[in-house]
């Protein structure tokens, strides 16, 4: 058997096509990793927003629940 790339320097440049196949990954790797980090900020935000959402409704029903004990009675 034959190796098709005899050295490293021939298997990046693979017959003249390394530019455009290297460039290809590096996109694709790229993208990959911009949408990685996207999706943790908007995770992060998302959990921030229920935490500060879930704080005020509990503030909301710790401030209603003496004051209708109070009209009853």
């Amino acid at each position: 058997m034959q190796p098709y790339f005899y050295s490293v320097s021939e298997f990046i440049a693979m017959g003249k096509h390394g530019v455009f196949v290297w460039s290809c990954w590096a996109i694709t790797v790229g993208a990959m990793l911009i949408f990685i980090a996207y999706s943790r900020r908007q995770r992060q935000a998302l959990i921030k927003q229920l935490t500060i959402q879930q704080a005020r409704q509990a503030q909301r029903t710790t401030k209603t629940t003496p004051s209708a004990t109070k009209h009853s009675r």
